[in-house]
């Protein structure tokens, strides 16, 4: 059984594609290279020490979850090890689920048409006549 080679995209997407990805290492590798000389190399949930090769699993998290608020002083950064990382992100999607200050009403309708509209009062008319 032979694997098929995914066809790419055009070659004008498959740039822009390799370059916004470029641009995210290179802005990640900044800010990661600022937090490991501002904080030691522990995570600041579990508290398990990383050095060598290990030291890859350990992130930078952005407390205020915004990857573009990188004050110098390290203020919206803490270092999490990969599992806490996703714990944090998971804990942080069920909140926004459970927000109790997001509305409670329904999105209005796209679509005009009712066809059951007026099923209640055929109902009662048709009660009324039995």
């Amino acid at each position: 059984m032979s694997l098929k080679k995914r066809p790419s995209g055009s070659p004008r997407l498959d740039q822009i594609v390799a370059e916004a990805h470029r641009l995210r290492e290179q802005r990640e590798k900044g800010y990661r290279e600022k937090a490991l000389k501002l904080f030691p190399p522990v995570c600041a949930r579990c508290g398990r020490e990383f050095s060598g090769k290990r030291l890859r699993e350990l992130t930078v998290h952005h407390k205020d979850h915004n990857h573009d608020h990188n004050p110098p002083d390290g203020s919206n950064w803490e270092l999490l090890c990969l599992y806490c990382h996703d714990n944090e992100h998971a804990r942080q999607a069920v909140a926004e689920a459970y927000d109790p200050s997001a509305p409670d009403r329904e999105e209005p309708s796209p679509f005009h048409h009712q066809p059951l509209a007026r099923l209640e009062a055929l109902l009662k008319k048709k009660k009324g006549k039995a």
